[in-house]
């Protein structure tokens, strides 16, 4: 029992003598790793170096790239608003043209001394032609209902309402056209309507 008790004071030694090399040795290889450790550092720095030389290219070559947008953004930005002035100081430049030989016809009717009765009606029917030629080419339309047509507020203005024989809110006359352009109202019809029965 007593060998058996001295053996295992023996191993008990042996592993306490043990166990501080152990830990001499694992205290030693951190060191050796710290030694070695700054000559791997300084391959790592020039990577990391690179890597930020790289990235500060890739930025300028970004900020080039957004300052390119940015200008041409201004470019179009300008270039409209120029389409957009030109377009509202010569909107009516079709209209205009249009015009034009109207006027020259009526300037020429007044040129004549002494017209006949039959020369002034068939210029005023031509120059009437021209300036229906004119409208119809700027898509200017005449609204004139006929009588017995529903009563339309968004293209009929009722100035009176009068007794009649046909049904109530219905146009009774015309006294006045309206115009549209494009499908927006210009000018309402002028009309008297039919009073409720």
């Amino acid at each position: 029992m007593q060998e058996q008790e001295s053996q295992q004071a023996e191993k008990v030694e042996i592993k306490e003598a043990v166990t501080p090399d152990i830990q001499a040795e694992n205290i030693a290889q951190p060191e050796t790793v710290q030694t070695s450790a700054p000559e791997a550092a300084v391959p790592a720095q020039e990577t990391a170096q690179e890597v930020i030389a790289k990235l500060e290219a890739k930025v300028q070559e970004l900020q080039d790239s957004f300052m390119r947008a940015k200008a041409e953004g201004e470019n179009i930005r300008r270039r409209a608003q120029e389409d957009i002035s030109k377009a509202h100081k010569f909107a009516i430049e079709g209209f205009a043209e249009a015009m034009v030989p109207v006027k020259d016809s009526l300037e020429m009717a007044l040129k004549i001394d002494t017209p006949s009765i039959e020369a002034l009606k068939e210029g005023v029917e031509m120059t009437l032609k021209q300036l229906s030629s004119a409208f119809e080419k700027n898509r200017l339309t005449e609204v004139n209902p006929v009588q017995g047509d529903k009563l339309d507020p968004m293209k009929h203005q009722a100035i009176s309402m009068v007794p009649a024989e046909q049904d109530a809110n219905t146009v009774v006359t015309v006294l006045q056209k309206g115009y549209t352009i494009a499908d927006r109202l210009l000018r309402p019809a002028l009309v008297t309507v039919a009073q409720g029965k």
